[in-house]
């Protein structure tokens, strides 16, 4: 009988090959994915205005705590997945910070922080749940939310320090130069050292003691550079943003 391979056990075996040999096939994935959430975010704006880009902020933070429990073999390193989504909520902050105040960025950090919360609540209630004999999903979430408070707590400390500085520093970095033509500027001056507060609390409060010290710094490490290239790379999406609002393209908030 001839050997068959479903074409399915062929495309799983070439994304997980391992490091010796590995087509770069999880990278590709990753700046695929980056440029989608930064897509979806100027989708959200231009379909619902500010209000698009409130809603995003609990996507991302939700998402990003999930994905952060897998971590994926990136450049050669161990990496945290859910880097992309969640750095992506800094360009959010940004965006509001540019187009409409700090008021409106600081709400949009009070949305992503209450929806960590509620989050956290409703998935631990339904692992409360006795699950019926039919279950087949049960032990996969207790997996994935049993974890859920620790990360959740990592998150939040994480969100609300990083956050809160970054809203900060972008209203800083703009009162001292103000033109367009810094943006560029106060997007990454801010969001970098964000993002460097972001990484240190949460890879601290989420991981410390439950992996080796080497796999810790390794996961600092990547966590926070990959989170430097996001912020690099979201800056012409922070200037079309800014177009798209002063040509009259965003709705009125809804």
């Amino acid at each position: 009988m001839p050997d068959y391979t479903h074409p399915l056990d062929e495309a799983r075996q070439f994304i997980y090959k391992s490091k010796t040999g590995r087509k770069p096939l999880n990278e590709l994935l990753w700046f695929a994915m980056m440029l989608a959430n930064f897509l979806f975010i100027l989708l959200f704006y231009r379909l619902f205005g500010k209000t698009g880009l409130y809603i995003w902020i609990p996507i991302a933070a939700i998402i990003a705590n999930i994905q952060v429990l897998k971590l994926v073999d990136l450049f050669g390193v161990n990496a945290t997945l859910g880097n992309i989504v969640y750095a992506s909520s800094f360009l959010v902050t940004d965006i509001l910070s540019e187009n409409y105040g700090k008021k409106s960025a600081t709400r949009a950090v009070v949305v992503g922080f209450l929806s960590l919360i509620v989050s956290m609540c409703l998935f631990q209630a339904a692992l409360w749940f006795q699950p019926s004999p039919d279950d087949w999903a049960n032990e996969s979430l207790k997996n994935i939310f049993g974890l859920m408070p620790r990360i959740v707590l990592a998150s939040l400390l994480a969100f609300g320090m990083s956050q809160s500085h970054d809203v900060w520093a972008y209203n800083f970095w703009k009162k001292k130069w103000p033109a367009d033509r810094f943006i560029w500027i106060r997007n990454n001056a801010s969001t970098m050292i964000s993002q460097l507060i972001d990484s240190i609390v949460f890879t601290l409060v989420a991981f410390a003691g439950t992996l080796p010290l080497n796999v810790l710094l390794q996961i600092f490490l990547s966590t926070y550079i990959l989170k430097w290239i996001v912020a690099l790379l979201d800056t012409p999406f922070i200037y079309l943003a800014v177009m798209m609002n002063r040509k009259g393209l965003i709705p009125e908030e809804i």
